[in-house]
């Protein structure tokens, strides 16, 4: 039996699609259809149903995946086994949001190309909502956002937790204390992309404290909303680790003693199973990058 085919069978399954397994693989979409042709006949056993909206598994193929994740997964662990895994070969897609960009995904990318220098690594920024979708279609490999993503081939961790807080450009006309949340509220405040998770806390924050009409402007970068927030166009509510360096050298200031949205979660997604054991790896050293930085804020470094 050829390994090839039951690795593409594996992928199909996975994505529900021909013409995503073909991406993925590097191939074209009649490779793959001649690839499962051929397992069905050798099996003697229809594996897919196909139709206008993608491929399901029939019973047969349901029973037939358990086995071939087996045989692929044993296979790449006896490849692994055999091979000095600095000399590993692929290619790694990694979607993350602005923050997680803006803090430690460089230290992760430099990490990860001293490990493994034959890898190729290929970086999207977008929004949680986008990169979930991504993942789900099959377009990334892991991405690094704030929500889980319930899909029974995917795995995810909890990286980190932010802190949220308000800060304020110094000398801004923003820039007093505030009695309680609802003066507050009656400032313009810039956070995230509209429905995002940071953005659904806020409101979240502000509906439990009786505010229903709090001045929140949405803006889908970091960047964009640090700059805005540093020139005076509001309030921002921020993960700490995003502004830090701001706090440090006095362009922005925090607002305290008003109750803050609650922490930002920074969670890895990624496929697992055959074919994947470099994203669980890469997630790893992602893990050991922010304990690492976690270190060092703690001994003031």
């Amino acid at each position: 039996m050829n390994i090839r085919f039951l690795e593409t069978f594996v992928w199909v399954a996975r994505l529900n699609s021909f013409r995503l397994t073909a991406e993925k693989l590097c191939t074209t979409q009649a490779s793959i259809s001649s690839r499962i042709a051929a397992l069905e006949e050798e099996l003697g056993a229809r594996l897919f149903v196909r139709d206008p909206k993608g491929v399901t598994l029939t019973p047969e193929g349901q029973r037939v995946l358990d086995y071939a994740e087996r045989m692929v997964d044993t296979l790449n662990e006896l490849k692994a086994a055999l091979k000095d895994p600095t000399l590993a070969q692929g290619h790694v897609r990694i979607g993350a949001m602005d923050t997680v960009i803006h803090t430690w995904l460089s230290t992760l990318v430099t990490r990860l190309g001293a490990a493994w220098p034959g890898v190729e690594v290929e970086i999207t920024a977008d929004t949680a909502r986008n990169l979930c979708e991504q993942l789900e279609k099959g377009y990334q490999d892991i991405i690094l956002q704030t929500d889980i993503v319930r899909l029974d081939s995917v795995r995810n961790a909890l990286l980190d937790r932010y802190p949220m807080q308000w800060v304020v450009a110094r000398g801004a006309p923003q820039d007093r204390p505030y009695p309680d949340l609802h003066a507050l509220a009656a400032e313009r405040i810039v956070t995230f992309s509209r429905n995002s998770r940071p953005h659904q806390d806020l409101l979240n924050l502000f509906h439990g404290a009786g505010l229903m009409n709090g001045r929140i402007n949405c803006v889908n970068s970091a960047s964009a909303v640090i700059r805005l927030v540093r020139d005076g166009f509001g309030i921002g509510a921020l993960p700490l680790p995003l502004v830090d360096a701001h706090l440090r050298d006095g362009s922005l200031s925090l607002i305290e003693g008003i109750p803050t949205p609650p922490p930002m979660d920074i969670i890895a997604s990624w496929r697992s199973g055959p074919g994947m054991e470099l994203a669980e790896r890469v997630v790893g050293l992602a893990r050991g990058v922010i304990a690492e930085g976690a270190m060092d804020s703690a001994s003031g470094l």
